[in-house]
């Protein structure tokens, strides 16, 4: 499961990797502008993610888990390649580049909310913090993997047939990926939660008994822990968001906080990495992918390591620990680049100590809003607070790109700098003032399902049935499950 479903984060790191690298190489060879370049390859692809998300974020919690692991996989297999077959000249070639980044960013954006939801309802709850921000580490994997692809490939080839040799690679990771994840089963809580009592019964008895074949054993069943589910329809988006900055206030600004904070930072360090490199440090394009492999390596080590501690010590003190520790560094690193102190090289180790950290709790982000909301609207609310965060993040490689212009002027970029780290200590705030205490606790006591038995007097969806009534079932309640 964890192999299947972490490839969303392999391709993703992977796609903005050779994106970034590939920046260079187009800007050379179809004679376009830095901003330009990080606007199509860029910006374009991450407002694709902000569509599929919603979409198929809302599919998911229509469909199920299982079924929108295979579709959100082809879409972004068709962008892909058709990104890498991009044809036309002048304007008309931009606009289909363009066309084809936004079909796979919408991929890769579905892929979040669906599988962050299931990761989340299958991994045990004392588990759940280190496995779901070690499979997000797993983003950086793919950008390591690409680098290792640019170095031993890409370079080899012109500037032309490069950044399309380039933006296939994910498509064929991607199609093999798709014979491993046929065989997965679906979400039993998902099942539970659309009236598939006896589908769901399946699926963890199958689970139970393969524990107990492995040597594994079973902790006794709660009774308090009981809830009694009424199956309920689908929610809409607007009375969803409308309730949960309603419902869950202190929540919501937190999800939307960590999301737009670490989007932001990354998608505008990243996406514009390789114009740094060449235009204010003159690096070789060809040298480029051996600083995005240690810029990606301290990414992937930090998730990997410290991941753990978001278990043990809590999600609050280590979210808004890394946040703060990161933005610190940035800050420092900012200084030293604007007296010139830094040369490619050192600037790289800056980030790789930055990014070990900032890795980590954007991993914890994404964990947060996965977790800390009702069942029913899991994927939804996901694809909500991403979408928010895209939006925001989006804006990054534009805004980077225009301050690094033509690389000679270090003063526009140096306020860019200034700019991430406080936009990373206003997360860390945030995360020290609002963070929910989830660690080690099953899914349904951080958030009761919205058609449970057992909740609180501030029902969510209650609410949702006094202002929509249409969305969930009314009285009289089918036989509970």
């Amino acid at each position: 499961m964890v192999i299947a479903l972490g490839v969303a984060w392999i391709l993703d790191g992977l796609e903005i990797t050779i994106a970034s690298n590939a920046a260079s190489l187009i800007s050379k060879s179809e004679h376009l502008g830095s901003g330009s370049v990080s606007f199509s390859v860029g910006t374009i692809y991450l407002l694709g993610e902000v569509f599929g998300a919603i979409l198929f974020g809302y599919l998911s919690d229509l469909w199920g888990r299982r079924n929108l692991f295979m579709i959100t996989l082809g879409v972004y297999l068709l962008g892909g390649l058709l990104t890498a077959f991009t044809a036309g000249d002048g304007m008309l070639w931009v606009i289909y580049l363009n066309c084809t980044r936004f079909v796979a960013g919408m991929g890769i954006g579905g892929e979040y909310a669906a599988i962050n939801s299931a990761i989340d309802e299958l991994i045990p709850a004392r588990y759940r913090g280190r496995v779901d921000i070690a499979v997000n580490g797993t983003y950086w994997a793919g950008a390591v993997l690409a680098s290792v692809l640019t170095l031993q490939v890409v370079n080899h080839l012109s500037a032309g047939e490069a950044w399309r040799f380039a933006f296939l690679i994910g498509p064929v990771l991607g199609v093999v990926i798709l014979f491993v994840r046929k065989n997965l089963p679906e979400s039993p809580r998902w099942l539970l939660m659309h009236g598939r009592a006896e589908e769901a019964e399946r699926a963890v008895k199958e689970i139970e008994r393969h524990t107990l074949d492995t040597g594994g054993s079973l902790d006794e069943v709660d009774r308090e822990k009981l809830l009694e589910i009424t199956p309920s329809k689908q929610i809409g988006f607007l009375p969803l968001i409308r309730t949960l900055f309603t419902e869950y206030p202190s929540r919501s600004v937190l999800g939307a906080t960590l999301m737009i904070t670490q989007s932001f930072l990354f998608n505008a360090i990243f996406f514009t990495y390789a114009l740094v490199l060449t235009k204010v440090y003159g690096v070789s394009d060809h040298d480029t992918p051996y600083y995005f492999m240690a810029f990606a390596g301290g990414n992937l080590l930090g998730p990997l390591t410290i991941g753990r501690l978001f278990d043990t010590i809590g999600r609050r003190k280590m979210i808004a620990g890394t946040y703060l520790v990161a933005s610190v560094l940035l800050l420092v690193s900012s200084i030293m680049f604007k007296a010139g102190s830094l040369n490619a090289t050192t600037q790289t180790v800056w980030w790789v100590i930055i990014f070990f950290f900032a890795s980590s709790g954007a991993s914890a982000a994404y964990l947060t809003v996965s977790e800390i909301f009702p069942l029913e609207v899991r994927a939804k609310a996901i694809a909500v607070f991403f979408a928010i965060a895209q939006s925001f993040g989006a804006f990054g490689p534009w805004l980077y790109g225009q301050l690094i212009g033509d690389g000679a002027d270090h003063t526009r970029l140096f306020y860019g700098y200034l700019i991430g780290a406080v936009v990373m200590a206003t997360g860390g705030l945030v995360a020290a003032l609002l963070g929910v205490d989830a660690e080690r606790r099953p899914l349904e006591d951080i958030a009761d399902p919205l058609s449970a038995a057992r909740r609180s007097t501030a029902n969510l969806g209650e609410t949702i049935r006094r202002e929509n009534p249409g969305d969930l079932r009314g009285a009289p309640p089918p036989a509970p499950s």
